[in-house]
């Protein structure tokens, strides 16, 4: 009953949704592609490798996606094998990918996967599917937070820290369960609000 109701429920709201959020990504996206170019240009500058970074990742029903970011972190980054992030003492990001995470700016090429309809502005954070295995196995009912598209942003991305093991995963499980459960416009709004805050914070 609990899987049913929350599927209808995010069906009509996708449909509802989806339309308006990919009209804003391409606003949003014309308006800050100078802003964009200029962490092009200071990533090409401070190490060398593309300026964007792609990774699978697992969206809605469990689907395979290529998330885009601005790469943040060395190029070799991965050479043994595939990590969880560490947000505070990571060897592997540059200095100016250290800015990018901080404030976030990293995440600006996912509007491209709004307008793929991949992901939204606003619920669980996607992760990678060596990641999901492993904690589908260890995490009783992990394949919920796969109901919803995946956000930019959500409720476990602002009241809890990056997911750096599964035990950081279990606590930001318990949040996306519970915006899964009280999903509105409200509490959309009420997260990029907060987020818009943050990042303003950051910046100043």
């Amino acid at each position: 009953w609990f899987l049913e109701n929350l599927s209808t429920k995010h069906r009509i709201y996708d449909i509802v949704s989806e339309p308006i959020e990919r009209l804003f990504a391409l606003i949003l996206g014309l308006a800050l592609l100078p802003l964009m170019v200029i962490i092009v240009l200071m990533i090409k500058i401070t190490s060398p490798g593309s300026a964007f970074f792609s990774q699978r990742r697992i969206g809605k029903n469990g689907r395979e996606f290529t998330i885009w970011k601005f790469r943040s972190m060395r190029t070799d980054a991965e050479k043994d094998g595939p990590q969880w992030a560490n947000y505070f003492n990571d060897t592997r990001v540059t200095w100016f990918g250290n800015v990018l995470r901080k404030t976030h700016l990293d995440e600006f090429p996912q509007l491209f996967n709004i307008l793929m309809g991949e992901t939204s502005f606003v619920g669980p954070r996607p992760e990678r599917p060596e990641f999901v295995e492993k904690l589908r196995k260890e995490l009783p009912y992990y394949d919920l937070r796969h109901l919803t598209k995946p956000g930019i942003t959500g409720w476990a991305q602002i009241n809890y820290r990056y997911a750096a093991s599964a035990a950081d995963a279990y606590q930001k499980l318990q949040y996306d369960i519970y915006y899964i459960k009280n999903n509105s416009p409200l509490l959309d709004l009420v997260i990029i609000v907060r987020t818009i805050k943050f990042l303003i914070t950051n910046l100043s």
